[in-house]
């Protein structure tokens, strides 16, 4: 199992087709794009996201309390049973981001979260990944995949400070059916043509350099989230109905 472990500050920018064309050369001065990007500019990131019949999870999310916390299944493209995936828990505690994740076959992702069927950890760290895993299913006994949300991205990170990292999100599509990993990309498209999601992730400070290119250029923060806005997009379509906290299942220990 290929483990990783990240410990950061993400920030999120809503930015034009012109912005990206303008800022994209000057970024380039400063970063390199990852291997993924290397072989062909932008590759597709697919995720299941799982959550309670009734949204529990998300409900929470966005509240925006001091804690908070997604379980979700990645792919890089349409994968096959066999293929590898990671399964991860992605935690914000008063705006630091956690993001454990370890890496399996589709098939052992989905008997893990479906039946309960833990798979084998070739490591210590893999254990104590699974461990937490194991904690999050049980106190969500009803989890279940609720939705598949795909995006191309571009990703850059620092020549100096390699845990500097720049991704541009675009083509984003949200489904609430055939919410599989294997099932093919397509959905409605979140965002309308010409905007993307720029996000900054941050282990020590932001470059001097940048700070400058983000005033210069009228950029500023905001608080999105694709799976956020897709459930209140869901919401008004009336394609899922808002439940009150009470009918919340979630064991305490």
């Amino acid at each position: 199992m290929a483990i990783d472990v990240f410990n950061r500050t993400e920030k999120k920018f809503i930015i034009t087709d012109e912005i990206y064309r303008a800022i994209k050369p000057l970024l380039e001065e400063y970063m390199e794009l990852d291997a993924y990007s290397r072989i062909g500019d932008f590759y597709t990131i697919c995720n299941i996201y799982y959550d309670t019949p009734d949204h529990a999870i998300i409900r929470k999310s966005i509240e925006k309390p001091i804690y908070k916390e997604k379980l979700r299944l990645r792919s890089y493209g349409v994968v096959g049973p066999k293929d590898k995936v990671y399964l991860e828990i992605k935690k914000k505690y008063n705006g630091n981001v956690n993001k454990r994740r370890t890496a399996m076959y589709l098939e052992e992702a989905y008997r893990y979260i479906g039946e309960h069927q833990r798979p084998n950890a070739k490591k210590l760290i893999g254990e104590q990944i699974l461990n937490e895993l194991d904690y999050f299913i049980y106190r969500y006994p009803e989890l279940e995949p609720t939705l598949f949300l795909s995006y191309d991205r571009n990703a850059m990170f620092g020549m100096e400070d390699p845990s500097f990292r720049i991704t541009f999100d675009t083509n984003i599509k949200t489904r609430r059916h055939e919410v599989g990993l294997d099932q093919g990309i397509y959905g409605e498209q979140l965002l309308p043509d010409g905007l993307w999601v720029m996000e900054v992730k941050i282990t020590n400070a932001v470059p001097l350099w940048f700070a400058k290119l983000l005033s210069s250029y009228h950029i500023y923060p905001t608080t999105f989230s694709k799976y956020g806005e897709e459930y209140r997009r869901a919401l008004q379509r009336g394609e899922i109905y808002p439940a009150k906290r009470s009918s919340d299942k979630i064991k305490c220990i």
